[in-house]
């Protein structure tokens, strides 16, 4: 049957499976298919490097027959002489892909990337070449690279630069196994942001060393103390037990935030952690004083995270607001992650084993041969993380007993 007007409008519905394909008697590999639904569309289907392929050229009425044809045989012509047309296609939209485009094929490929981390990700990109975005990802140049990480490292931040730049060379570096030419060659031949390397231009960031020193913890607390009468925040407690917790069991600021009921025992006295930094689950036994706190907390639960909020994720997002407060009413400079930290330099001068301090920490061993034989059971980290509490609120001016009933434990609405 050659396919015409009238042969088109009179082909039948399928009365098997979801189509019907007919083909046409003088253009070989021409044909139309035909869905339950009734819509009509023509195609050429080809032998291509050894597969066969089939291409959708567009829908009838809107492309004729004739029209169809035409495009068809224009498609068979470069096969004919050797170009593969799908993979030509592929490489025209692939060379006016977007930088935004190939970010979420990336983060798209990235199984492991968390929530958090892609947000962060999507922050830098808006803070550092949010105008790049929507501009084909092909035309960012090393030159272009070399002058935008300059200019945000002067004018802005140094580290949001850096880490701009590194997350634009893993997307090259992504892209260059991914996206290919009608030949099956690689579209990127070089990553750009190998520039800064090649030029030593790269920003030198100091690892921050703050701490909250252990004679400014008594006028900290009292600051924290003071966020209850000061704020209109009727969450502010809540806040505030965010703020002990961080500084109690050195976990990452959105370990905590993110913390849920069903991750806390209270028959076994210990929290765990399963998103974490390494992807290790982290399992710490509760100091006492942890132990009242999460019991105050969940006696006032509304859902199922320890520190609940009315945002779209249910937990506290951001306590950055109360932490510039707290800021203001101690006198002291400091950050969440200042309060890991803290924590962290309070258990080495205590002398807490080593090995206990890592598994705390849920710092990676697998370097250290004799930590591979060491079994760190979790009642044998109880006592270390006791001490290091009751250093702390001694510290901080709260007087420490050897068991605290939930009764006796610090209410800061009471204590202000």
């Amino acid at each position: 049957m050659k396919l015409t007007k009238t042969n088109v409008d009179k082909l039948k519905l399928p009365t098997t499976g979801n189509q019907k394909r007919y083909y046409d008697d003088i253009l070989r590999g021409f044909g139309v298919r035909v869905t339950l639904s009734g819509a009509k569309s023509f195609f050429i289907e080809k032998m291509i490097k050894g597969k066969q392929k089939r291409i959708t050229l567009g829908r009838y009425p809107d492309l004729t027959v004739e029209a169809a044809r035409n495009e068809a045989q224009k498609i068979l012509g470069k096969i004919a002489t050797g170009i593969d047309p799908v993979a030509e296609k592929k490489e025209g939209i692939t060379k006016n892909m977007t930088l935004r485009q190939a970010f979420q094929d990336y983060v798209s490929a990235r199984k492991n990337l968390k929530p958090t981390t892609i947000q962060d990700y999507e922050r830098v990109l808006h803070q550092v070449v949010e105008d790049w975005l929507d501009k084909p990802f092909l035309s960012i140049t090393k030159e272009k690279i070399g002058k935008r990480h300059a200019k945000h490292g002067e004018k802005k931040s140094q580290a949001r630069a850096n880490l701009a730049m590194r997350l634009l060379r893993a997307i090259f570096n992504f892209a260059a196994g991914q996206y290919e030419d009608a030949q099956g060659r690689s579209l990127i031949l070089e990553n750009p942001v190998k520039r800064l390397t090649h030029t030593r231009a790269w920003y030198r960031i100091d690892r921050r060393q703050s701490i909250i020193k252990s004679h400014e913890l008594k006028a900290w607390y009292e600051g924290l103390q003071q966020l209850y009468h000061r704020c209109d925040d009727s969450k502010v407690e809540m806040i505030q037990d965010y703020f002990m917790l961080v500084l109690l069991t050195g976990l990452r600021r959105e370990e905590a935030m993110q913390l849920s009921w069903k991750n806390i025992d209270f028959t076994a006295k210990t929290l765990t952690i399963i998103e974490t930094k390494n992807n290790d689950i982290h399992t710490m036994p509760l100091s006492d004083y942890l132990y009242n706190l999460l019991k105050r907390r969940h006696a006032a639960a509304i859902n199922q995270y320890v520190f609940p909020a009315e945002s779209k994720t249910g937990y506290l997002n951001d306590p950055r607001k109360a932490m510039l407060k707290v800021r203001e009413l101690s006198g002291v400079e400091f950050t969440l992650h200042d309060l890991r930290r803290t924590f962290i330099t309070i258990a080495e001068s205590l002398d807490i084993p080593v090995y206990a301090l890592k598994r705390l920490l849920n710092h990676r061993m697998a370097s250290d041969v004799t930590a591979g034989y060491v079994v760190m059971d979790i009642e044998r980290l109880r006592k270390p993380m006791q001490m290091i509490t009751d250093h702390v609120l001694k510290l901080i001016g709260i007087k420490v007993t050897p068991v605290e009933s939930l009764n006796q434990s610090v209410n800061f609405k009471k204590q202000g």
